[in-house]
C-alpha cells in the first residue's frame, strides 16, 4: 500500500512538472509581446478646443532682388513645414510679415511653378489649396503690430526676401532679441539667418556670441548660382558668419536636413530643415 501511494505521488510531481513546462512558453511569449508594445498619445487639435499656446512666424514683405531683378519673398516650404508641425502639435499660429498686408512666394519654391523646381513638395501644395491659408498670406500683421507677451515662441521663414529685408532691421532685430531674451524659444531658417549676422541684445553683444548655429550655407549658394547662370544673393551668410568672433557657424552636407538647438537658439541650415527645426522648438515647449 505503501509502495502504491509513492507511486501515485511520482505520477502527480511528474504530471505538474510536464504541465508546469508547458506553460512557461506560454507566459514566455506573452512576455515578450508585452515588452514590444509602444504607445504613444499625440495631441490631436479638434475642432473647438483650446491650443497648446500661440508661436509666431515671420516672413518677408516683397521684395525685388538687386542681383536677378526678380520679384522675390519667402520660400514656401520654410513656411508650410513648419507651419505643419506646429498645428500638428497643438499650436495657433499667427503669420507676421517685416511691413504687414500681402506676401509672395519666391517663384522657384512654388509647388506650381513652370520650373518644377519644388513640385515634389505636396505640403506646400496642399495647404494652397486651402482658402484660410491663402487669405492670411494676403492679410499679415506687421511687426510693429505684434505683442511679443502673447506669444510662446517665434520662427523665422527664410527665402530670397530676407537677405534685403531682415538683415538691419532694427524691428525684427528688436522683436526677435525680445523672446530670445525672455528665453522663448527663437527659431531662424535658411536666409532668415542673416539676422542673427547683426541682432544684439540688450547688453549690447550680438545675439550669436558663444552660440552654435547654421544657415544657408556656401556649397547651396554655389549650387544655386550655377543652376540659374548667375549669382543670386547680394553677400553670403556662411561667408559673413565667419567673420564674427565668439561663435561658431556649421554647416552640414549641402541640402541635408540639419537644425541646431543652442539653449533657446533654434538655427536650420535650408528649405530642408524647416520641419526638423520647428519640431525643436516644439520639444523646446514641452511637448
Amino acid at each position: 500500500m505503501k509502495a502504491i501511494k509513492l507511486s501515485f505521488l511520482a505520477v502527480v510531481l511528474v504530471l505538474a512538472a510536464c504541465e508546469s513546462k508547458s506553460q512557461t512558453p506560454e507566459v514566455q511569449i506573452e512576455q515578450e509581446e508585452t515588452l514590444n508594445i509602444v504607445e504613444k498619445q499625440h495631441y490631436v487639435h479638434a475642432h473647438g478646443m483650446p491650443t497648446k499656446g500661440k508661436i509666431l512666424m515671420v516672413a518677408s514683405s516683397p521684395a525685388v532682388s538687386e542681383q536677378t531683378g526678380w520679384p522675390i519673398g519667402f520660400w514656401a516650404a520654410e513656411l508650410t513645414h513648419p507651419l505643419h508641425v506646429f498645428q500638428e502639435s497643438g499650436y495657433e499660429v499667427v503669420l507676421a510679415s517685416t511691413e504687414g498686408g500681402a506676401i509672395v512666394m519666391d517663384g522657384y519654391s512654388n509647388p506650381t511653378d513652370p520650373s518644377g523646381y519644388s513640385a515634389h513638395d505636396v505640403v506646400s501644395l496642399g495647404y494652397m489649396q486651402q482658402d484660410w491659408f491663402n487669405e492670411m498670406l494676403q492679410n499679415t500683421p506687421r511687426l510693429t503690430d505684434i505683442n511679443p507677451d502673447e506669444y510662446d515662441a517665434i520662427f523665422l521663414v527664410g527665402g530670397q526676401g530676407p537677405m534685403y529685408t531682415y538683415r538691419g532691421n532694427e524691428d525684427l532685430e528688436n522683436l526677435f532679441a525680445t523672446f530670445y531674451e525672455s528665453d522663448k524659444p527663437s527659431a531662424a531658417v535658411c536666409h532668415s539667418t542673416t539676422l542673427l549676422l547683426e541682432a544684439k541684445g540688450s547688453n549690447g553683444e550680438l545675439l550669436v556670441k558663444g552660440k552654435t548655429w547654421t544657415g544657408f550655407a556656401n556649397a547651396e549658394e554655389d549650387f544655386a548660382d550655377q543652376a540659374v547662370g548667375m549669382k543670386i544673393q547680394p553677400y553670403r551668410i556662411e561667408d559673413e558668419a565667419h567673420k564674427i568672433e565668439g561663435t561658431n557657424f556649421k554647416v552640414a552636407q549641402a541640402f541635408s536636413s540639419y537644425a541646431i538647438t543652442d539653449g533657446n537658439l533654434v538655427t536650420g541650415q535650408q528649405q530642408n530643415s524647416g520641419a526638423a527645426a520647428a519640431r525643436m522648438v516644439v520639444n523646446l515647449l514641452g511637448e
